[in-house]
């Protein structure tokens, strides 16, 4: 026993350091990754594609100020660019498909992004980011 040491104490250990959950690192969800809020909303759109002389008609299911969720009657190959109309405000914008679409009993869900973020396309407020 050294000096320094009481005689009931327990040996002396190397400290450890212990995380503590409100410290925890942990990965973000998908929903803290997203750089834009989204909001359900159908509504129709018409998307222009290059080449094409008739839009296709379609309508939305999730929207953002960085683009939308659509339904089309079929799919769209991941990288497609094209022009989405919204009918009501007459406004279009140039976006493209990000990922392949998936089925769903409504039709193909194309996932898409504005070349530009377009706040107000979709003619509606977006509340706050809460992350």
């Amino acid at each position: 026993m050294t000096p320094s040491q009481k005689p009931n104490a327990p040996p002396a250990t190397p400290s450890v350091q212990v995380k503590r959950s409100a410290t925890t690192v942990r990965p973000q969800t998908n929903e803290e990754r997203r750089r834009a809020q989204r909001v359900l909303l159908r509504m129709p759109v018409l998307i222009h594609l290059p080449g094409r002389a008739n839009p296709i008609q379609g309508f939305t299911h999730t929207v953002s100020a960085s683009g939308a969720m659509i339904i089309l009657a079929e799919g769209l190959p991941s990288g497609t660019k094209l022009a989405i109309e919204n009918p009501k405000t007459q406004k279009r914008v140039d976006a493209h498909v990000v990922r392949p679409p998936q089925m769903n009993p409504e039709g193909s869900l194309v996932p898409i992004e504005f070349i530009a973020p377009s706040p107000q396309f979709w003619n509606i407020f977006f509340p706050p980011a809460t992350n």
